[in-house]
């Protein structure tokens, strides 16, 4: 987890502080609670979501009941220190609704690439028996880098016909494979995009 150095200023705020919870994979927002002093010091030392409640004026860590706590992954302060950003890993709905926020679903095809890339690294991390992704990772970089190339050849074959629903399939077997190499590289698809950005500038 990343530390920052510099302190929100409990001083606003009557000593509470907005907290912003962001997915660490996708980016998406997933809701807004409020902090106090302890409440941050807590969510530093144990790396799980604590916020301070205001309705029943205490301590509270998100999924205590539910068991869909918010692994902290790190930790930012906007520019006039009295806003806190946490980007995290949920473990379940975020919502007590059951949605994956408190805004809502958000579909947009960037956050299923990301939910994606996280499944894959679960399978890398986690590999069951009858997953096709595991075995990939099982047979090492040499075949995934092959399995790679092979999907690449057959798009551009694809890519001289004039089938759309061959050709898109074909593009979706290398965008997969592509993020299983990424993966086994132990890259993410963000850092792909920073290069890209940079790039653009």
């Amino acid at each position: 987890m990343t530390i920052i150095s510099t302190q929100p200023d409990f001083e606003k705020g009557q000593g509470l502080l907005p907290a912003i919870v962001q997915d660490a994979q996708t980016g998406k927002v997933l809701m807004l609670g409020y902090m106090d002093k302890a409440a941050y010091e807590k969510t530093l030392q144990d790396r799980v979501v604590t916020f301070f409640s205001r309705s029943k004026n205490r301590l509270w860590t998100k999924g205590e009941t539910s068991g869909n706590f918010l692994r902290v992954k790190d930790i930012a302060l906007d520019c006039d220190q009295d806003t806190i950003l946490l980007k995290a890993d949920p473990e379940g709905p975020v919502c007590h609704t059951g949605q994956d926020t408190c805004f809502g679903e958000i579909n947009r095809s960037e956050d299923f690439l990301h939910t994606l890339e996280a499944v894959i690294r679960q399978r890398r991390d986690h590999p069951g028996e009858s997953s096709y992704t595991a075995s990939l990772f099982q047979k090492g970089i040499n075949k995934i880098a092959q399995k790679v190339g092979e999907e690449a050849v057959e798009l551009v074959i694809e890519a001289k016909d004039d089938n759309p629903e061959l050709f898109l399939g074909e593009a979706a077997d290398l965008m997969f494979h592509y993020l299983v190499l990424l993966a086994a590289k132990g890259f993410e698809l963000d850092e792909v995009i920073g290069v890209l950005r940079k790039r653009h500038e």
